[in-house]
């Protein structure tokens, strides 16, 4: 997604009509028959009713009724409107050179709904875009309707030049990509996207890399074996990069505390002795659960440990569910002690509702739980 600027308007007003007018312009600047009012009036629409994506895909709408009937011709034309590219392969900053920037989303969307049919035209299309902001929305029908030509043309991508359509390859074929549509069959089984994340695994830019990282944490919520096992031969003589790749990509693993993924980050069966002391039995809400970990090695060497915890959170029907929160990664030498101590709120916040009663916190040391105790809530 293109990175918005802080503002105290609405997110959905980064689609104004300003940007509208803008598009019209480089569109007529591309093609000449252009219908700069037809395409403005469909656009805008009722457009103050719409949120963020609803306006995109309006705005999509506007080019299908505008552009060429004829597909491959309309692609050429937006490929005409786009801005310039400077030395380093970066959009120019001048908007008078062309489009980039949120302008991008919707006429990837346009490619999306209109030129799967021509995917070779469309694929070239959507590289360019990308450049200029990002079509990862956009690549996901094309990895659905035509899978083997889209994934070579993956291939080729990860070679690319230019890090923004090499970061295309592992976010645009992310299984579960935030907003974007769900590729179920490599959800299923991911087999053929991981040739891809591996020839990118070690990319020159911190950008790539995340979403590597990204893609792979997305795989690891369908098959938490199968990435363990990519972290483990991953790390073998692995550079600082590419092992703080990997651990980004395992992060929802770790806080799940799967056995086999800490193993394979060095995390071994803990030796250790541990004192926990929860000093507030009673919670208003509003206010903390305030706890202490005293934690002590007992083997003769040093240990890995990642200390997290799990509040049990009564719910309406009586029923606890279990919430992992991160806390503290450490390395302990030979009778080593160490003290922890945490204050947790309980707050208000938008995605949680609390109910009263008993609830439950409890330690966790390298995936396994080691100790716990209960606290009433009250509200």
């Amino acid at each position: 997604m293109p990175a918005a600027a802080r503002t105290s308007e609405p997110f959905k007003e980064l689609f104004s009509r300003a940007l509208v007018e803008d598009m019209a312009r480089h569109l007529k600047r591309a093609w000449k028959a252009f219908d700069e009012k037809r395409f403005t009036d469909a656009a805008l629409n009722d457009f103050k009713s719409l949120e963020l994506k609803a306006r995109a895909q309006q705005i999509a709408g506007a080019l299908k009724v505008t552009l060429p009937s004829d597909i491959p011709r309309a692609l050429q034309v937006i490929v005409l409107t786009l801005r310039p590219l400077d030395k380093a392969g970066e959009p120019m900053d001048d908007p008078t050179k062309g489009l980039a920037g949120w302008a991008i989303w919707p006429m990837g969307e346009y490619v999306a709904q209109n030129g799967l049919d021509h995917p070779e035209e469309s694929l070239a299309v959507l590289r360019a875009l990308t450049i200029r902001s990002t079509s990862e929305f956009a690549l996901r029908p094309f990895l659905v309707k035509h899978p083997k030509k889209t994934l070579a043309t993956l291939k080729t991508w990860a070679k690319d030049a230019n890090h923004h359509v090499r970061r295309l390859v592992s976010e645009g074929s992310r299984p579960r990509l935030p907003w974007g549509l769900r590729l179920k069959d490599f959800v299923q089984d991911p087999a053929p996207l991981l040739p891809l994340l591996e020839s990118l695994r070690d990319d020159a830019s911190d950008y790539v890399r995340r979403s590597v990282a990204n893609s792979l944490n997305d795989i690891a919520k369908d098959h938490p074996d199968l990435v363990a096992g990519i972290a483990k031969a991953w790390l073998k003589d692995a550079p600082k990069d590419r092992a703080r790749l990997i651990r980004h990509a395992c992060r929802t693993l770790i806080k799940a505390g799967h056995g086999k993924t800490l193993a394979a980050l060095g995390y071994s069966a803990p030796k250790i002795k541990l004192k926990f002391r929860l000093d507030t039995a009673r919670v208003e809400y509003g206010g903390h659960a305030v706890f202490s970990a005293e934690i002590e090695n007992l083997a003769n060497k040093r240990q890995n440990l990642v200390i997290d915890y799990i509040i049990h959170h009564q719910k309406k029907s009586g029923a606890r569910t279990p919430k992992v929160f991160k806390w503290k990664a450490l390395t302990l030498a030979p009778k080593e002690k160490r003290t922890l101590e945490r204050r947790h709120a309980l707050k208000p916040i938008t995605t949680r509702v609390y109910y009263p009663g008993r609830h439950r916190v409890e330690i966790t040391v390298n995936g396994q739980v080691m100790a716990g105790a209960e606290f009433d809530l009250r509200l």
